[in-house]
């Protein structure tokens, strides 16, 4: 028993540690440009910086909200140099050049997340913080070059609320399934997978993005055409992120209370399933009840209505069903025939 206490602390821990570095990263924005002039290098470079707390600022609230709730609460001269030095914590240089009163660069811009939520709460402008479950994007296409778009994916996501890592070398087609998926979604520790088909041809390109987890298939939507592959990908994964803002951002303030028991096998599956609601935006108040070495009885608090709840952690692969006992939550991951 003492044995099982210690491992439950450590995942607790080594949790804590990676939602930190989430959180720094996705209040963190990078490669933005600045270019300007003044009577010094050093006046050309306060104001470079200035500019890039600005600039960064707007990219983070697109990044934090959707359009329909920025439109006639967030518009150009909403954010002045003060505000945007208040809401700044530190600027980073990843490029520069300098000289005869003249600063050129690309900088980061990392945001003190407190600040920056005060600022919204007060505008009344919803948002999320909270990041998508972690999925592995299988590039997939009917005919052409299927190396070449591949290859226009980065090997991960950076900076994004819906993470993903890019299969490499993988022989998924636009037909493959949870069980084709599965080995490479679970090998990276992610929680489902990502079929982004090309669509169009040069010039022209657009992507279907279907969810893959072992409950099913969700098709979250086609991208608008791009002209290069490398704009298709960027596109469909900012769709992917679309998609979870608009599954996790909450606009009222009700809550339903509910108890219900999670079903496991494992401790690593406990785990997993304790993570996956406690770390859903729609949970609120998340305590354990009951323990023991076959289930748990857990009560919460959830927003919104109970099919958007369930269809939340379906993407988290949780299973979500109703019996005698009332609400039953097992893996859907285990539950798939091998």
């Amino acid at each position: 028993m003492t044995r099982r206490i210690l491992l439950m602390i450590a995942v607790v821990f080594f949790a804590a540690g990676t939602a930190a570095a989430q959180l720094r990263e996705i209040y963190t924005i990078r490669e933005i440009e600045v270019e300007e002039s003044a009577g010094s290098v050093i006046q050309a470079q306060q104001q470079a910086f200035a500019s890039a707390r600005i600039k960064g600022a707007y990219r983070l609230f697109e990044r934090l909200t959707l359009p329909e709730d920025r439109s006639g609460r967030l518009g150009s001269g909403s954010v002045s140099a003060a505000l945007a030095d208040r809401l700044a914590a530190a600027v980073d240089v990843e490029k520069e050049e300098r000289g005869g009163g003249r600063y050129v660069g690309e900088l980061a811009v990392v945001y003190n997340p407190s600040m920056v939520r005060d600022f919204l709460n007060e505008r009344n402008i919803p948002y999320t913080d909270q990041t998508a479950p972690k999925s592995v994007v299988f590039p997939v296409q009917s005919g052409g070059d299927a190396y070449a778009w591949n290859e226009a994916w980065p090997d991960a996501s950076r900076g994004r609320l819906a993470p993903f890592e890019t299969a490499r070398g993988n022989t998924a087609t636009v037909s493959s399934g949870w069980e084709t998926l599965s080995g490479d979604v679970l090998a990276a520790d992610a929680r489902r997978a990502i079929k982004a088909e090309l669509l169009g041809g040069e010039g022209s390109y657009r992507v279907r993005v279907v969810s893959v987890t072992a409950a099913g298939e969700t098709d979250l939507g086609t991208t608008n055409s791009a002209a290069t592959l490398e704009d298709a990908a960027d596109l469909a994964a900012t769709l992917m992120e679309e998609a979870w803002k608009r599954s996790a951002i909450i606009r009222s303030s009700e809550r339903t209370p509910v108890e219900t028991t999670i079903l496991f096998t494992s401790l690593p599956e406990w785990n997993s399933l304790r993570a996956a609601l406690a770390r859903s935006p729609l949970v609120f108040d998340f305590e354990i009840a009951g323990l023991s070495r076959q289930g748990a009885v857990v009560k919460f608090a959830y927003a919104g209505d109970r099919q958007r709840l369930v269809s939340s952690l379906r993407e988290r692969g949780v299973e979500v069903e109703t019996d005698d006992m009332g609400w039953v939550m097992t893996s859907a991951i285990t539950r798939t025939p091998s």
